[in-house]
This record gives C-alpha cells, sequence and structure tokens, in this order.
C-alpha cells in the first residue's frame, strides 16, 4: 500500500512539473491588408518580433482586403490584432457604414503612422481646384472602402454630389494606372504613407499631377471627422513633383479587441516599441512609430497598452 501511495506521490509531482515546465502555446492571428501593400510584410514582421520574444506564444500575419475586412474578422474571433486606418473611429462609434452596429469590442494598442489623402489628376488636365471635378471622371477605390467613404466626403465638403455630379470609377492600383494611361479617366482618389506604390507608378510614369486640398476644406472635413489631421506631402516625395501638396491625413492604428489579456496586450506593445529599428528595415514608414502618436487615438485604449504608455511617462496614471 505504502509503495501505491508512493507511486502515485511521484506520479503526480512528474504532472505537475510537466504542466509548468510546457505551458500551452497561445496562437495569435494578426489582420493586415493585401499583399502588395504595406500592412503584411509589417505585420509579417510584427508576427516574428511577438512569436520570438513573448513566450508561448505563435504570432501569424493573414492578408485581408484591409480594415473593414480586418474588423469583420476581428468581430467573428478569427482575428486578434488588426490594422486599422481612420474607418475604425467610424467602427467603433457606430457612424457611416456601421450606423446602429457601433464595434464597441475595439480597443486601440499602438499607433502607427499617418495615411496621406492622395489625389492625383491627369497630367495636362484643366482641373485645378477641387470643384473642377465636377463632371470629370474619378476612380475612388473599391466599392465601400475605406478610399471611396474618403472621397465621398471631400466632393461634399465641396459642393458636389457625387451621385449625379460624378462618373464614378471602382479602381484597383493597377487599373488606374492604365485608366489613367488610357485617358478612361479624369483624376483618382488614393490613401497611403507618403511613398506609397500606387502613387510612385504613376508619377515615375509621368501620367499624373497633384490636387490640392485647401485649409478651409481641410477644417471642414475635421469638424466632421474629428481623427483627420492637415498633412503637406513635401515637395520632391514624387517623380516630378516639384511643389509641395496641401491635403490631410489620417493615422493608422493597430487595435485588438477588448477581452484581450491585458498582460500580453502590455507586452505586445512593449516588443514593438523595443524592436522598432525592425520594423523600419521592413518599411521606412514605421519610422514615424512613436509613443506620443497615442495622442492621436480617437478610440479607448486596451488597458494593457495604456499601462506601457503610463510607464513610459506618455500619458498620465490614473487615479
Amino acid at each position: 500500500m505504502k509503495r501505491l501511495v508512493s507511486w502515485i506521490l511521484a506520479l503526480s509531482c512528474l504532472v505537475l512539473m510537466a504542466g509548468q515546465g510546457f505551458a500551452a502555446t497561445r496562437f495569435l492571428s494578426i489582420g493586415t491588408g493585401p499583399v502588395g501593400g504595406t500592412y503584411y510584410p509589417v505585420g509579417a514582421t510584427m508576427a516574428k518580433i511577438w512569436t520570438d520574444r513573448v513566450p508561448d506564444l505563435k504570432a501569424t500575419a493573414q492578408s485581408t482586403g484591409g480594415t473593414r475586412n480586418n474588423i469583420q474578422l476581428m468581430g467573428k474571433g478569427e482575428a486578434e490584432v488588426i490594422f486599422a486606418d481612420g474607418l475604425y473611429y467610424d467602427a467603433y462609434n457606430g457612424r457611416g457604414h456601421y450606423k446602429d452596429n457601433p464595434q464597441t469590442f475595439l480597443r486601440a494598442l499602438v499607433p502607427l503612422y499617418p495615411e496621406a489623402v492622395h489625389i492625383l489628376i491627369a497630367k495636362g488636365s484643366k482641373i485645378r481646384t477641387l470643384q473642377d471635378l465636377k463632371g470629370k471622371r474619378v476612380s475612388v477605390g473599391a466599392v465601400g472602402g475605406s478610399v471611396s467613404l474618403t472621397a465621398n466626403q471631400v466632393f461634399r465638403a465641396v459642393g458636389i454630389n457625387p451621385a449625379k455630379d460624378i462618373t464614378l470609377f471602382n479602381l484597383g492600383h493597377a487599373e488606374s494606372v492604365q485608366a489613367f494611361s488610357n485617358r478612361q479617366i479624369d483624376a483618382a482618389f488614393t490613401v497611403g504613407a507618403i511613398g506609397i506604390a500606387s502613387v510612385v507608378e504613376p508619377t515615375t510614369l509621368g501620367l499624373v499631377d497633384f490636387l490640392d486640398v485647401p485649409d478651409g476644406v481641410v477644417q471642414r472635413l475635421m469638424a466632421e471627422t474629428p481623427y483627420y489631421a492637415p498633412l503637406t506631402i513635401p515637395a520632391g516625395s514624387y517623380k516630378g513633383q516639384d511643389k509641395p501638396v496641401k491635403t490631410f491625413s489620417s493615422p493608422n492604428i493597430l487595435a485588438v479587441d477588448k477581452k484581450l489579456d491585458a498582460a500580453l496586450a502590455y507586452r505586445l506593445t512593449k516588443e514593438l516599441f523595443a524592436h522598432k529599428p525592425e520594423l523600419v528595415a521592413v518599411s521606412a514608414r514605421m519610422s514615424a512609430l512613436s509613443p506620443e502618436g497615442v495622442a492621436a487615438i480617437r478610440i479607448p485604449l486596451h488597458v494593457g497598452a495604456r499601462r506601457y504608455f503610463e510607464e513610459i511617462g506618455v500619458l498620465p496614471r490614473k487615479k
């Protein structure tokens, strides 16, 4: 009997030791964007940083359709971390496409970089002002996408009814370049960090010029959408661009579900800032990654992320 008791005790100790030594791996899915964009390669690098640095974590980046798709994935529990442009504000607050359906599970983790609104016009066109877009053929990106929503806001801000006054095209990057080349469109909206490929290509080919967004229009847009901010694209940012371009931007963020473990959210946040050079090596746009950017975020921070920003003195500690 004593032998049996001793054997049971020994076995129990082994089981306990095994449980302590081999913690279950946690899997973390990151919703990014199309493979050819910035989100996906940056997300893949984040996945490697977290997998290498956070014990018992296996993070993977998945290619997606972008912000709107990412929010859907998180809502269905198929992504724990997502890249999001300014549409996150509408989603959280139940505005626009999300009217009467606020996505209140969203919490901000990290500010990323601003995305500039680029309004391209065909080289040699007589378009000089936003009002001149009336009656023209304009590409606004995918139906229901964030670029389309932004373009419609700009149209309304200058008194243009896009349904009546614009011939709208819903073209992707390659299609827009081809359409400019074939003189099938007069203008196109694209949103992305300065240096985005969808602007580099048509400017390099000498197909387009830029259209300014005047200060007064930017102010009207900011009154409607608080996350917008004025931005100037410096001269020389693109081939043939010899003057600065006045426009506006919206910030990108990483978002998580409010249910994400606070200790994990803290560690994810801390590791990203600790390994910023690895992110910059993948995309120079990540040089804009800064803790101070948290001030521009317009939805609640995850409690774990807030702990990090309080710890480094960027945010005051909550009493």
